[in-house]
């Protein structure tokens, strides 16, 4: 399984650019997974169903299961968050596994960049990001990339990762 990530500060884009990047790897028929990560609470359930009620009365996990998908529910309960590495073992093997966030960990990373959230530059400060999607031309000694330019970002990933296309 091939891991890449992608680190900007939010307002940056990251979502939009990986959502367009995603049917890109899939056409060249890869199996692509993702872990986001959210520095805010979060729920992927909804009050009055019946998994929320049974977490509420306090099940640890919760597995939601029909033909469509399955979905695990795992309450923290003031777990300490565990590590990338923890989450990366909870995946199905999969070809491609894009990393949303974790933007200091070290795993080869995309930084989007957009001059007008007024944030700095990522990469001076981290050697993992091998290149930039940005609004703006910046100073810098790695490849640079349009916000938009998914063909190309897209061939870069699986360039740099080695994988066919």
């Amino acid at each position: 399984m091939k891991i890449f990530g992608f680190a900007g500060w939010s307002g940056s884009g990251k979502t939009t650019l990986i959502e367009q990047v995603i049917p890109r790897f899939v056409h060249a028929g890869l199996k692509v997974s993702l872990i986001k990560h959210a520095h805010h609470r979060f729920d992927v359930d909804h009050p009055g169903k019946d998994s929320y009620r049974i977490r509420a009365a306090g099940c640890s996990e919760v597995l939601v299961v029909s033909k469509q998908r399955w979905a695990l529910m795992h309450e923290a309960s003031g777990e300490p968050e565990g590590t990338l590495e923890d989450q990366i073992a909870h995946m199905s093997p999969c070809d491609l596994l894009l990393i949303e966030g974790y933007k200091y960990y070290p795993l080869p990373k995309l930084e989007i960049y957009r001059a007008a959230n007024g944030k700095p530059l990522l990469h001076p400060q981290d050697e993992h990001i091998v290149a930039l999607a940005t609004d703006t031309p910046v100073q810098s000694r790695l490849p640079q990339f349009g916000l938009e330019d998914y063909d190309a970002i897209a061939a870069f990933v699986l360039e740099t990762l080695e994988l066919k296309r």
